[in-house]
């Protein structure tokens, strides 16, 4: 666990005393020990009556993280005959990774690392593959490969990946950005407000005289610091943003009411509307629960404007309110750890994480039970659906930018494979459903969106056939399937089955991750905890 370091002043403090009317003299001392805990190394007067004779500093490592996060509640085996359909929301968010990467930088140990904080999903996505591109109307391309599951010799894994056109930045719709900036005294660390100014001070940099931005910033209230200028004016954003300082409590809720009411104020119709809130998530004033926080966040996504959310810090980061204002906002959610992070975030993938393309976004698989008896979805655990909800245009869903991808990963148990899976008899059914069987359809995949304007959604299909399956799957296939095994074993999953470190190695030779330095990077990681775990 991350640790903070306390000071512990320890000595022999001679006090003189004025003890008139008690027979004492002036020249008279009380010794006395004194053992005292201070947080900083300031002097202590005590009203000018101590005098140190002794003192000696002794440093204490003492446990010190107030960081908050939801509670994963893992899925298991689901019996096909029961239950063929598998629903769930896209996801884009990356935060996941970076902050389990800065983690373990900072010398975490598995067992240190919340299970909370381990979402696969957004591991998964964090990182870029080469899956096909958009064909006609459509605005992803739909990869699908089946091979052997690495940790589970009775499952086959299935990838299922989406892939966004790309876009310059340049060549995007008119931008309205409100910056809303947390500037609580919780932000006055070297990984929080002076990260979040170089960031953004980053951001600043690529846009033009086509965008407009506002400021917002929040601490014990909310204040315009800046509004309307045109993205051209890079000094004068960047001065403004340069000149925040941290201090007093969090009123979150106030900002977000402020910031909406300037994106609306300065709308673009048919562009780009966004308000990106960089905090810590340390909500203390006005609301702060998340069901108080999401309720809010709905209600102001139906202005037709997106939210992006930049996390930032150590220590007291509230992860489950991040990621709640994130989904319910019509966004994403990435945390920044490192001035490389805030990089790819807001230069490398500035169209991804600030241009939607489709929104909505809902998955369905149906599995076909001449062929599949069972299935279990990596991840994804708090964006699942119920069947009638992917009909459901009223229903929010995920939001995918240009140039993101989307990785699902399913295990798969064939009908003739040894695991077996509980199911219940139903006495309605028929079990001797023949479609798909001529041309050897295991499963379909249903994709429904809408359009960034649109409130109707439209829905693609994607028949997958036993010519999915290969024996020697491409090099995204074994990356993904290391990522996920990592976040089994980061879980201690249930479900983890072979997981090994020393498979995950293997797979990420296969993987060939140096042509990639975020996979490469992970490639590190893995070795980094191995080693640290031994």
């Amino acid at each position: 666990m991350m640790k903070k370091k306390l000071l512990v002043l320890l000595g022999i403090v001679t006090v003189t005393a004025q003890l008139g009317g008690c027979g004492a003299k002036a020249s008279d001392a009380v010794t006395a020990d004194v053992s005292a805990n201070y947080t900083t190394t300031e002097s202590v007067a005590m009203d000018g009556m101590a005098d140190y004779s002794e003192a000696k500093v002794v440093e204490e490592e003492l446990d010190w993280n107030t960081e908050e996060y939801d509670k994963v509640e893992e899925k298991g085996f689901i019996a096909v005959a029961n239950q063929p359909l598998s629903t769930f929301s896209a996801d884009v968010d990356t935060a996941s990774y970076s902050n389990i990467r800065r983690m373990i930088e900072d010398g975490y140990s598995l067992e240190d690392i919340p299970k909370g904080a381990v979402r696969i999903e957004e591991m998964l996505n964090y990182f870029s593959y080469d899956y096909k591109l958009p064909e006609g109307e459509e605005p992803f391309g739909v990869t699908t490969v089946m091979g052997d599951c690495p940790w589970n010799e009775n499952a086959k894994l299935l990838q299922i990946g989406l892939k966004t056109e790309a876009i310059d930045f340049s060549e995007a719709p008119d931008s309205n950005f409100v910056f809303l900036l947390d500037v609580s005294g919780s932000m006055n660390d070297a990984d929080k407000l002076p990260l979040l100014q170089k960031s953004f001070a980053l951001l600043a940099e690529q846009l033009s005289e086509k965008d407009r931005v506002s400021i917002v910033t929040y601490a014990g209230s909310d204040e315009i610091i800046l509004e309307g200028a045109k993205g051209s004016e890079t000094k004068k954003i960047v001065d403004a943003i340069e000149s925040l300082e941290a201090d007093g409590g969090t009123n979150g809720s106030a900002g977000i009411e402020t910031a909406y009411s300037l994106a609306e104020e300065y709308f673009i119709e048919g562009g780009n509307n966004r308000v990106i809130l960089a905090t810590d998530g340390d909500l203390n004033l006005g609301v702060t629960s998340e069901s108080d926080l999401e309720e809010l966040i709905s209600e102001k996504k139906e202005s037709g404007i997106f939210l992006s959310v930049l996390g930032f810090g150590t220590g007291n980061i509230k992860d489950n309110k991040m990621e709640t204002l994130a989904d319910c906002g019509n966004g994403n959610y990435a945390y920044i750890d490192s001035f490389g992070e805030a990089k790819k975030v807001l230069v490398e993938e500035l169209g991804a994480t600030m241009v939607t393309v489709a929104k909505d976004v809902k998955l369905q698989v149906e599995f076909n039970p001449v062929y599949v008896k069972g299935y279990r979805l990596l991840g994804y655990e708090n964006r699942a659906l119920t069947t009638e909800e992917f009909d459901d245009d009223t229903k929010d869903a995920g939001e995918i930018g240009a140039g993101h991808t989307v990785t699902a990963l399913y295990e798969v148990i064939p009908v003739d494979s040894e695991q077996e899976i509980p199911k219940t008899d139903l006495k309605y059914q028929d079990s001797s459903a023949s479609t798909g069987v001529e041309n050897g359809e295991w499963m379909t995949l249903k994709i429904r969106y809408k359009e960034p304007e649109k409130e109707e959604s439209k829905l693609c299909e994607y028949p997958i056939s036993e010519n999915a399956y290969t024996r020697e799957p491409n090099q995204d296939f074994y990356f993904a399937a290391a990522v996920a095994e990592f976040g089994l074993l980061l879980r201690d999953s249930e479900y983890k089955g072979e997981s090994s470190f020393e498979n995950i190695a293997s797979l990420l030779k296969l993987a060939n991750t140096q042509e990639d330095e975020y996979k490469d990077e992970f490639a590190y990681l893995v070795r980094k905890l191995a080693r640290d775990a031994e």
